[in-house]
């Protein structure tokens, strides 16, 4: 089940809705920023349907 977050970007600070797949349980991925295209890291612990906790860090 995906779950959307509002999360505002390490880099330019704007903020933007990410979509996590709660199925996965503790997962860390790299995404772009929607505003200015730099690559940082999500860290997302999920349970079905539920984001936990959700870091964003410039990787």
């Amino acid at each position: 089940m995906e779950v959307s977050e509002n999360i505002a970007c390490p880099f330019c600070g704007q903020t933007f809705a990410l979509v996590v797949d709660t199925s996965a349980g503790l997962q860390r991925f790299t995404t772009d920023c929607e505003i200015c295209c730099r690559p940082f890291e999500v860290t997302a612990e999920c349970e079905p349907g539920e984001i936990l906790s959700l870091d964003v860090q410039a990787g």
